[in-house]
């Protein structure tokens, strides 16, 4: 069994920062791409950012130069510092983790986390 547990959320200022935190754990034998999603009320869940194991990062163009991506591969875990927050940028966010697992180093899943709820707000 593999887990994602996401932390970070909360509600902000527009202006102000954020940073989600996203662990994998269980029978992990190694891990490929990384990334966060998010999807707002009514909209369609859409890629936010992804790095991959040797830490080569992609963006959506919303989000350049305001959040980062990285990762922990000793911890397993991937983070995004999310600063300059917008209204728009309120949504859940989601960590996905492309995982291969001990019991079947043949073959890599797509895993999700939970969501973590992520609102920006006078």
């Amino acid at each position: 069994q593999v887990q994602l547990v996401e932390s970070g959320g909360g509600l902000v200022q527009p202006g102000g920062s954020l940073r989600l935190s996203c662990a994998a754990s269980g029978n992990i034998f190694s891990i490929n791409v990384m990334g966060w999603y998010r999807q707002a009320p009514a909209k369609q869940r859409e890629l936010v950012a992804i790095i991959t194991s040797d830490s080569s990062t992609n963006y959506a163009d919303s989000v350049k130069g305001r959040f980062t991506i990285s990762r922990d591969n000793a911890k397993n875990t991937v983070y995004l510092q999310m600063n300059s927050l917008k209204p728009e940028d309120t949504a859940v966010y989601y960590c996905n983790a492309h995982i291969t697992t001990t019991q079947a180093t043949h073959a890599t899943y797509a895993y999700w986390g939970q969501g973590t709820q992520v609102t920006v707000s006078s």
